[in-house]
């Protein structure tokens, strides 16, 4: 009788909470978008470095930080020590064999979902996890990939 290899994680072996993205391997760039917005003004920008908009944070208005690519660790790991989030949220944002949950944290609630998307092309229905961070003052997105169901929202707030 032979026995399967089982296929290791590439966790294995490190520490609960290490930033390892876990799903389909990515090439793309990573995108950050932000949008910042009160009853007044209204700004929305792409941003080079994840600094650029968490300076937003202070100002008076709602800011919505959306990343685009969740397989490179840096600019994750920023928005963590930015906002103290919990490292096991981190870690759970780059797995994308996530299931569906909400979890609350004393000041935010994060959630977890899947988009689903019908490819015409490849004539098949495509998931993609959706990771979501609500605090008082502000919203973060974290996707696998561009382009999302937020685009009519996105619209309606232009």
């Amino acid at each position: 009788m032979t026995r399967l290899a089982k296929k290791r994680s590439k966790k294995t072996g490190l520490m609960p909470g290490s930033l390892v993205h876990i799903g389909d391997k990515k090439t793309e760039k990573t995108r950050v978008t932000s949008i910042h917005y009160d009853s007044d003004h209204f700004e929305e920008k792409e941003v080079k470095e994840i600094e650029e908009c968490l300076s937003l944070i202070e100002k008076p208005g709602v800011t919505w930080i959306n990343i685009d690519g969740i397989h490179h660790g840096d600019t994750i790991e920023k928005i963590g020590q930015y906002f103290k989030l919990h490292p096991l949220l981190l870690e759970d944002i780059m797995n994308t064999e996530q299931r569906p949950k909400s979890e609350d944290y004393e000041g935010y609630i994060f959630i977890v979902l899947k988009m689903l998307d019908y490819d015409e092309k490849e004539n098949e229905i495509k998931a993609e996890q959706l990771s979501l961070i609500l605090g008082p003052h502000y919203v973060i997105s974290f996707q696998e990939r561009e382009g999302d169901i937020f685009n009519p929202v996105r619209e309606r707030m232009r």
